[in-house]
């Protein structure tokens, strides 16, 4: 089974807003997932994601989309401290 972390839609007509999952690559887009990871808000541009999760889930072989891979460089990126 192919685990893949992409984004799965969420919210309301004109109103996204995505899940970060893992699940099987064979799954439909807003289908059965195995884990939620995060959330990701296009809206206001806010991205909470588990590191914890994430660590999990690429240490057991998951890829994320490309989708999501910049969304992950963009969360670590706010997330680092300032260099002083």
């Amino acid at each position: 089974m192919a685990v893949r972390i992409r984004l799965a839609r969420m919210g309301s007509k004109k109103k996204p807003y995505y899940r970060i999952v893992a699940a099987d690559s064979h799954s439909p887009r807003d289908g059965r997932f195995l884990d939620r990871i995060g959330t990701y808000n296009p809206m206001i541009e806010e991205i909470v994601i588990s590191d914890e999760r994430l660590n999990y889930w690429s240490g057991v072989g998951a890829k994320p989309t490309t989708t999501v891979a910049r969304l992950i460089r963009k969360h670590r990126k706010a997330a680092a401290p300032a260099p002083v």
